[in-house]
């Protein structure tokens, strides 16, 4: 069963739809989980706040993302990330005992549920490897990779991302300060490597992105953003 056929069947199943504003939060680390989530429309991040202050981001969701499905089997399940709405979105939610009693009656769709949140760990497993291998610039390279694996568009110059992002959010994406974040982007600028077109990012040579991390050409199923 492929992603969309399994996004298919399981907004079938009894739930609600939930509406967010720019800014809102789904669901806050460490609050109580109730609901599995499936994103209809808009974006979502997810993120992990350190004591800090500072904001790690681990997923852009987009439209047929599943986000909360971690703790679903756990007695007393509580959230490890915080979802906040990037942009207005709607989402589904289905209630953790009734999406439990579906998938005990349905095997097929059990198995296909843990291949995909397999594939989940497996894709946070990679950005950790970059964050701790190759430092924050190493962070920042495999982020500007799965943005455009993700939401590229190919153009005679590169590949344009076609999603706006702050410097602040990419700063999150390398669990950076956006100073430095600032400077490491006017480095790839001064280089040739990126360019600016308004508020969107030209990645021009992406192959020399790919080779400072050492990239393992894992695939877009993979190496992506949501």
């Amino acid at each position: 069963m492929d992603q969309e056929a399994l996004i298919r069947e399981m907004m079938s199943i009894p739930g609600k739809v939930i509406s967010l504003h720019d800014g809102a939060y789904l669901f806050r680390e460490g609050t109580s989980a109730r609901y599995f989530y499936i994103v209809r429309s808009g974006h979502i991040f997810i993120v992990k706040y350190g004591e800090s202050g500072r904001v790690l981001a681990l997923r852009l969701a987009t439209r047929g993302s599943i986000i909360g499905e971690l703790p679903i089997y756990e007695e007393e399940p509580t959230y490890i990330f915080s979802a906040v709405a990037r942009s207005a979105a709607e989402v589904y939610a289905i209630e953790f005992p009734v999406l439990q009693a579906y998938l005990e009656k349905h095997p097929h769709l059990s198995i296909a549920l843990l291949k995909l949140i397999g594939m989940h760990m497996r894709k946070q497993h990679l950005k950790f490897r970059d964050l701790v291998l190759y430092g924050k610039k190493g962070a920042l390279y495999s982020t500007l990779i799965r943005l455009a694996n993700s939401y590229g568009m190919e153009t005679e110059e590169g590949v344009l991302i076609s999603v706006p992002l702050t410097n602040q959010e990419l700063a999150n994406y390398s669990a950076s300060a956006r100073e430095s974040l600032n400077r490491m982007l006017a480095d790839l600028k001064k280089t040739g490597v990126i360019a600016m077109r308004g508020h969107l990012i030209l990645i021009k040579d992406i192959d020399f992105l790919k080779n400072e991390i050492h990239c393992e050409n894992c695939g877009r199923e993979i190496c992506n953003i949501e």
